[in-house]
């Protein structure tokens, strides 16, 4: 299978530059996999296609405001960092701009109170840091910090809180899990009430994500690791669905990489934590997910490569061709996707 093959053309004017206002009047695409039929509605409608028993997965990563700019110590070089994973205490993995300054013992002053040595350059270019810091280090990151909007989306977040879910809790994100992104307080709530489980698990988001295959042999890509975590409440809960045949609609393709990391041959959910590398394109066979609510993503991506898995690339294709013909809006702030 070529990456080419999961190509299709999306005019610029399409990409969403700024969220929906309220998070739920985003447009929702729900497109039926036995009648390979689609519905256009908005995301507020999407408690017409959930019913009592069924489990809905969310991930409740929260997103760092990661992206802090300082100055090399001694020259004044300018820089940028972008946090992409904590290793310890003080320790991260970050990428940076422009590396030429960044060899290891340079030192970077980003506020009176916070300050990084760097101390290895990784072969893939990204460099082992350790931040000193006077006072809580989140705290600090919150008062400097910028939210690290993707490469595609040019104008400036008014609201940090925006790029991240209302069910947001573990910090350590380097991107948002975007399709839970639609759901406010009062909608979740509803679906609750409506006797849908809703059940949390933790993917960190790194930026491997808007990271291009450049294989053109699918098989080929190395995917990108990130930290997961099921707790032993969800995967008990996940599995009685399971066993009840009850429908596992999971929000977004973060979740669905932690179900199907965490399930074994049997489709049994194991609670537990670690890094996961999973790579899902087309032929898959789901262990633990049923249906899926998500975003529209980049042509050639391994998230929409997930996507096919689900359905196939010809009928993954057709869909967003429909809309791209009926202008919903793409990625990060974009529109949804259910499919059932």
């Amino acid at each position: 299978m070529k990456t080419s093959d999961f190509f299709y053309e999306l005019p610029q004017q399409l990409i969403a530059q700024t969220p929906a206002e309220p998070r739920d009047s985003a447009r929702l695409l729900v497109y039926d996999r036995k009648t390979k039929s689609t519905q256009h509605r908005h995301f507020y409608g999407v408690t017409d296609y959930l019913k009592k028993g069924d489990v809905l997965v969310v991930n409740n990563t929260k997103v760092l405001p990661a992206r802090i700019y300082g100055k090399k110590r001694g020259t004044g070089g300018k820089i940028e960092f972008l946090l992409l994973k904590r290793l310890d205490l003080d320790r991260w993995e970050v990428i940076l701009k422009p590396g030429r300054i960044a060899k290891p013992g340079a030192v970077f002053d980003f506020s009176d109170k916070l300050s990084a040595e760097i101390l290895s350059v990784e072969q893939d270019g990204t460099r082992i840091v350790r931040f000193s810091c006077d006072g809580v280090f989140e705290d600090v990151l919150a008062q400097i910090g910028e939210m690290p909007l993707p490469p595609y989306i040019t104008q400036k977040l008014q609201d940090k809180k925006r790029y991240n879910t209302v069910y947001s809790k573990v910090d350590g994100s380097a991107a948002a899990p975007t399709a839970g992104l639609h759901f406010t307080d009062a909608l979740l709530q509803k679906v609750k009430d409506m006797g849908v489980e809703v059940v949390e698990v933790l993917l960190h988001v790194g930026l491997g994500t808007f990271r291009p295959v450049k294989v053109e042999d699918v098989t080929q890509h190395h995917m990108h690791s990130e930290y997961y975590s099921v707790s032993e409440q969800a995967a008990q809960r996940i599995n009685a669905a399971k066993a009840e045949g009850r429908r596992i609609i999971c929000v977004g393709t973060t979740s669905v990489r932690t179900l199907e990391s965490a399930a074994d041959e049997n489709g049994v959910v194991h609670a537990g934590s670690g890094n996961t590398e999973i790579f899902i394109y087309p032929p898959y066979k789901f262990k633990a997910v049923d249906c899926l609510i998500t975003n529209f993503h980049l042509p050639e991506s391994t998230l929409i490569m997930l996507v096919s898995a689900l359905c196939s690339r010809e009928e993954i294709l057709a869909v967003y061709n429909e809309a791209v013909r009926e202008k919903y809006r793409f990625f990060s702030f974009g529109d949804a996707m259910l499919i059932l």
